[in-house]
């Protein structure tokens, strides 16, 4: 019989689990390239640039929200996006850890 589990957090393992699934998507790739390469937009910039339909924006914008990934700024009627870098950071760094105790 293998080793038996031990301290796993469960909530832990949920939020490490939105964060890979939003950076695992390729058009939600392009949309964080975007908005990195803006600085800030809102939902309209990045759909009539990507090419893509509002609806299908604005459900990518809501997983990488959700991932923390970006950070939203209300102005007027607009939400205005950007990206929470020291998360990303965070995240690749996690991602680079574990790859690496794989690898070896």
């Amino acid at each position: 019989m293998g080793k038996a589990m031990t301290n796993i957090n469960i909530g832990k393992v949920k939020v490490s689990a939105d964060i890979l699934r939003a950076l695992t998507h390729p058009l939600r790739l392009e949309i964080l390239d975007f908005i990195d390469k803006n600085t800030t937009v809102n939902v309209k910039s990045i759909y009539n640039e990507l090419d893509l339909k509002q609806s299908i924006t604005s459900q990518h914008l809501q997983i990488l929200r959700r991932a923390g990934l970006v950070i939203t700024k209300r102005d007027g009627k607009f939400i205005n996006y950007s990206l929470d870098y020291s998360k990303i950071e965070e995240a690749v760094k996690a991602i680079d850890r574990f790859s690496n105790e794989i690898a070896e």
